[in-house]
């Protein structure tokens, strides 16, 4: 069976387009993590998956790396390594692993960890923190938008939940509320937005629900009854009373009209709209 070694080796007689793209096999002691640096957590159950991997001989992809003063920093590849340590432990030779250079701008580092592993989901509020790390060395939003691949928009609403508070972060990592329901909390009651968050959560685990919809977080108000004050207010006349403009209501509108006004005063919609 021919490999690719021997098809690129007999390129000038086949014609082949085939390439070479150098890895290398670093030292496992020669490797280290920068506390930090990885925008996902360590996931425990992951790194002994990637253990059982490396003791069951599979081939694994190589990790991405930067030699630094300290030695080869990891920059993709994080439980690959910590499940490789996990494994010499129990005895499995791993004596080096497989590794290639990253090639690019810190701004394309960052943005290649967030879209290096699909196996381990990005949280909105990890993705924030990636965002946040871009913009604190300079990059512009559009900058980091056209690096991640991501609208200016989702840049901005990432950045917008850094500053929605703990509460409402914490709600968003726990997958309670949505990272735009969240920055549309914030907007909406700044400060009291995590009270405000909290007490609506605790009404809608009463009524048997995991998590706080916007919805039922922003209450809007009736379309159907703000039509119907349009359909009230419609014949009314302008006019001035002891030098202020008032409202001239038709005869026998005034009790709804009050009654509607009343209801959107103190939040009560009757239907609510989704938003």
């Amino acid at each position: 069976m021919t490999t690719l070694s021997q098809l690129y080796k007999q390129k000038e007689k086949n014609g082949t387009g085939t390439t070479v793209k150098k890895t290398f096999m670093v030292p496992y002691d020669e490797l280290y993590l920068e506390p930090g640096d990885n925008m996902r957590p360590l996931n425990q159950e992951w790194a002994e998956h990637m253990r059982d991997l490396w003791i069951a001989g599979a081939d694994l992809p190589a990790l991405t790396v930067t030699v630094t003063e300290k030695g080869v920093r990891i920059d993709d590849g994080q439980h690959r390594y910590v499940g490789a340590g996990m494994a010499r432990k129990l005895g499995t030779e791993v004596p080096r692993i497989e590794c290639k250079d990253f090639v690019g701008t810190e701004l394309e580092r960052l943005a290649h960890q967030d879209g290096s592993n699909n196996s381990l989901p990005v949280t909105p509020v990890q993705r924030a923190r990636q965002y946040n790390r871009a913009k604190n060395l300079g990059y512009t939003i559009a900058e980091i938008s056209q690096a991640f691949h991501r609208s200016v928009s989702d840049i901005e609403m990432h950045l917008q939940l850094l500053s929605s508070g703990d509460v409402l972060i914490g709600m968003v990592e726990s997958g309670e509320v949505a990272a735009t329901t969240a920055v549309a909390l914030s907007r909406e009651h700044g400060p009291k937005a995590g009270s405000v968050a909290t007490a609506e959560l605790a009404k809608a685990k009463a009524s048997g629900k995991k998590k706080l919809t916007k919805s039922a977080a922003m209450k809007q108000f009736s379309a159907s009854k703000a039509r119907r004050l349009a359909e009230l207010l419609c014949d009314s006349n302008l006019c001035e009373v002891a030098g202020n403009h008032a409202l001239s209501l038709p005869e026998g509108v005034e009790g709804e009209v009050v009654k509607i006004l009343a209801e959107y005063r103190e939040g009560i919609g009757g239907e609510v709209t989704e938003s």
